[in-house]
């Protein structure tokens, strides 16, 4: 998995967590228990009452074990996405 996050580094990443959280930002580093460095972060809180929030990380780290999915974002396409107006429920915690 390693050599594949090689490509993502300097590149924005969306990160979905174990507990059901989508977190945004540029991937920095990473070790090799895929615990990740993200600068320019922010979380993507999810409702279905009302757009998506973005709450402001900054520089953060997320551990490994927590990690669901990482994927490379498609920063044109996500440029011209309307949050406010996108409705979801949020993601469940993911059950072992």
């Amino acid at each position: 998995m390693s050599t594949a996050l090689e490509t993502y580094i300097n590149r924005t990443v969306a990160i979905v967590t174990s507990d059901g959280r989508m977190i945004v930002g540029t991937l920095k580093g990473f070790d090799q228990t895929i615990n990740l460095i993200l600068d320019e972060s922010h979380e993507r809180v999810f409702s279905s009452s009302q757009g998506v929030e973005q709450v402001v990380l900054g520089l953060y780290i997320v551990r490994g074990d927590n990690v669901a999915v990482i994927g490379e974002v498609d920063e044109e396409t996500d440029s011209t996405l309307d949050l406010s107006n996108i409705r979801a429920e949020p993601l469940n915690s993911v059950a072992h």
